[in-house]
């Protein structure tokens, strides 16, 4: 009789999760008259069987998550990422080869590298870095080829990853749609997990950039996993018991002070 309760509390989350698209631990303890813990080993049941996307204090439904847009994501977190680009940038040295991914994230970071002159060499799978450093005479900007990918402006594919293979960068500047301390980088297609992976095999240093709602959610099925150290950078948002998982797992932590 109990888990009967149990599994058919277990079946109202998913629909509620669907109807709302985000089911918050707070909500569903004082619904379903159970302990938070109780919802808490609900979703986690749910979220290992691919049922739900776990995010900070509850879950979403993870058959309602388009990708969005890159015009669309480039709203978001602004004050967030505007730290973390901040940072980013100066830990790049004069002469440099760097490697910047797709994603509004790493688009700001290239506005960055178009103000600051200094002499670098910046490769990229994305067309918004390529039109925003194209002018800047101090910057030797490459552009891997590929398969476009509308939505993110980014090329993937074969084309790509051959392109990487005869390539090495002092420094990889990478972004997701989420991140958590188990699985790695979430993306909406494994043609992107795959890419990141082997940026990853030719970096020497590789940073993740990912504001804090990023941080522990998986809208999508698609992972790369990061078996070499790398670098999560984030902002002032993110709890720290997350970034103590993250910490926890050896990764290394960076979070960006707030820029004035």
């Amino acid at each position: 009789m109990k888990q009967r309760r149990t599994n058919q509390r277990r079946e109202e989350i998913l629909a509620l999760a669907a109807d709302t698209g985000l089911a918050s631990v707070e909500d569903l303890s004082e619904r379903f008259g159970v302990s938070a813990s109780t919802i808490r080993r609900d979703l986690g049941t749910l979220s290992g069987g691919g049922r739900l996307a776990r995010t900070y204090g509850g879950a979403i439904s993870t058959t309602h998550l388009p990708e969005a847009s890159l015009r669309h994501r480039r709203s978001e977190a602004l004050d967030a990422k505007r730290a973390i680009v901040s940072w980013a940038a100066a830990q790049v040295q004069r002469d440099e080869s760097i490697f910047l991914d797709g994603g509004s994230t790493t688009a700001l970071l290239a506005r960055e590298f178009a103000t600051s002159r200094a002499p670098a060499t910046v490769t990229t799978s994305s067309l918004p870095v390529v039109s925003q450093l194209s002018s800047v005479p101090s910057l030797t900007v490459q552009c891997l080829g590929g398969r476009l990918r509308p939505l993110s402006g980014t090329f993937v594919g074969p084309l790509a990853e051959i392109s990487l293979d005869r390539m090495s960068f002092d420094r990889a500047f990478v972004s997701a749609d989420g991140v958590t301390a188990d699985r790695g980088l979430c993306e909406a297609d494994l043609e992107q997990t795959r890419f990141k992976e082997l940026v990853a095999r030719r970096t020497r240093a590789l940073y993740v950039l990912a504001h804090a709602s990023k941080l522990g959610h998986a809208p999508f099925d698609a992972w790369a996993r990061l078996d070499l150290p790398w670098t999560l950078v984030t902002d002032e948002a993110a709890p720290k018991a997350v970034l103590e998982e993250f910490r926890a797992a050896g990764i290394s932590v960076v979070v960006a002070p707030a820029v004035a």
